[in-house]
């Protein structure tokens, strides 16, 4: 217990070295209170937030909105990702609309779904499904792909079909490349989720930020920075200690054949 103590509190002194820089800059009156509002203003506005119940609804909005457009993703992105490594037709259609989509900026396309679906969260769901979908499309094949072949053509010459190759032995196997890539495309979605609601409204974390920058709220503001990074923190600490959970059978196997 003392020793994880000891490696949480290293991992928290660059953050708590930088809030005291910020403070000490704020009180120093170098720049004006409007431009860069002192810690303890911050914080004050934070309790607030968390008070009034506020902040909980925000939260809860935006994590509604990430999640959502993730798991939609997650589904067909592994379900995409694994029938391309065993049906040919599968990955001729998708492959090159990958190679398209991956690189292009996914929030150019807000735009189009705005249009096509109006102003709800179902326009930001399918913002965030999409930016996060090639991700994990990716890094399922690749993890399919990496599946030892003398598994498959043992299954076939025991007349397994395709599903139960698909279910039984590249999906296990696959598994672990499957997690990186929901690793990867789970702050994708916080992000695009974000960017979403500061362009469309409709409350959330982002529609907060947005709401301060309007009224120039400064220490608004930086009280909904602050929320937005510790609310993204926590997520994705849950998502890596997930990971690395369902994944110690893996790592287990790995050590004993080392």
């Amino acid at each position: 217990m003392a020793r994880l103590n000891v490696a949480w509190l290293k991992r928290l002194l660059p953050i708590i070295g930088l809030l005291v820089i910020w403070q000490a800059v704020a009180a120093s009156h170098v720049t004006s209170a409007f431009l860069l509002p002192s810690v303890v203003t911050v914080a004050e506005r934070v309790w607030s937030d968390i008070a009034s119940g506020t902040l909980a609804g925000k939260v809860g909005l935006t994590l509604y909105r990430a999640l959502a457009g993730f798991l939609i993703a997650t589904v067909a992105g592994v379900t995409v990702g694994l029938s391309m490594s065993i049906l040919p037709v599968v990955r001729w259609f998708f492959d090159p609309l990958i190679s398209v989509g991956f690189p292009t900026p996914k929030i150019a396309l807000l735009p189009i779904f705005m249009l096509w679906l109006g102003l709800g969260d179902e326009t930001k769901i399918a913002m965030i499904t999409f930016a996060c979908f090639f991700a994990i499309t990716t890094n399922a094949y690749a993890g399919a792909l990496g599946v030892e072949r003398a598994f498959i053509w043992s299954a076939q010459m025991l007349g397994a079909s395709r599903r139960q190759i698909l279910t039984d032995i590249i999906l296990p196997a696959a598994t672990p490349q499957i997690l990186t890539g929901m690793q990867i495309a789970l702050p994708v979605s916080l992000i695009s989720t974000l960017v979403t609601e500061m362009i469309m409204g409709g409350g959330g974390l982002g529609g907060g930020l947005l709401e301060a920058s309007r009224y120039a709220d400064s220490p608004g503001v930086f009280a909904a920075i602050v929320e937005i990074a510790a609310a993204g923190a926590i997520v994705i600490n849950v998502m890596f200690a997930l990971r690395k959970r369902l994944l110690r059978w893996h790592e287990e196997t790995q050590t004993r054949d080392q």
